[in-house]
């Protein structure tokens, strides 16, 4: 008796796009997209794309329409709804191209709810290429099979972070001065979060006062090893996984 084929179809493509998704919407793609499924994946009328919107979760699409430079697909079911992202937000000071590349990613992989980029005194970059950076994003999610993205905010001054912090959320600072282990440190805060990481050359001693006055503060500790900055946010983004996000067997 033959088997019965996966449904939908092991090797079909998956794409995030901007419009909310519904059973039987027909949905015009285009643009390098669009190159991605024929000219890249050689996908004809009749096969199957998996697409995700951020909003509605996962959907099963049928090509059925095909020009030179775009596709229409006919969505047919969902296949699973957004997936819930525990609230921890990762805010971190731009580094260098190629590096600030990869944070994006593994903020994308490891579940972030928000991103957000601060800008402080020994920082190397002060602006930067949203469009670029939610490109990132958008492929890290798609090869890794998500269905939600984290907001990706612009880059914002330390101060005004600061100033505007909200009271119930606690913000994990990595201090090179030290601080609490970060495990210990999330174990005894359960709740809304956030992990705050510096920049390459680390925050300058009015920063460090800065962060320390706010009530919600908490300098931690990422142990014994100096780590470069994109290190530093995905290693504290993972304790804080491990330890109080969904990592957590429940």
């Amino acid at each position: 008796m033959p088997a019965t084929p996966a449904w939908p179809p092991r090797s079909a493509p998956r794409l995030f796009v901007d419009p909310p998704l519904a059973e039987g919407l027909e949905l015009r793609i285009d643009g390098a997209q669009a190159h991605y499924l024929g000219g890249v994946m050689r996908m004809r009328p009749g096969g199957i794309v998996i697409l995700c919107d951020d909003q509605t979760g996962e959907w099963a699409g049928e090509i059925v329409a095909q020009g030179k430079r775009d596709l229409t697909v006919r969505l047919i079911e969902r296949l699973r709804p957004r997936e819930p992202v525990p609230d921890i937000w990762l805010c971190a000071a731009p580094i260098k191209r190629g590096r600030i590349d990869w944070v994006v990613e593994k903020a994308a992989e490891l579940g972030a709810a928000r991103l957000m980029f601060v800008g402080t005194r020994r920082a190397v970059v002060d602006r930067l290429n949203l469009e670029r950076l939610r490109a990132h994003m958008i492929e890290a999610a798609e090869q890794c099979a998500r269905t939600a993205l984290p907001e990706l905010h612009d880059l914002t001054g330390l101060e005004t972070l600061i100033g505007a912090w909200p009271a119930d959320r606690h913000l994990f600072f990595a201090d090179e001065e030290g601080g609490t282990p970060i495990a210990a440190a999330i174990a005894a805060r359960p709740g809304p979060a956030a992990i705050l990481i510096g920049p390459e050359g680390g925050f300058d001693p009015d920063e460090r006062a800065l962060i320390r006055a706010v009530p919600a503060a908490v300098p931690v500790s990422l142990g014994p090893r100096i780590l470069r900055a994109d290190t530093a946010a995905a290693a504290a983004l993972s304790v804080w996984m491990a330890v109080a996000g969904d990592w957590v067997a429940k």
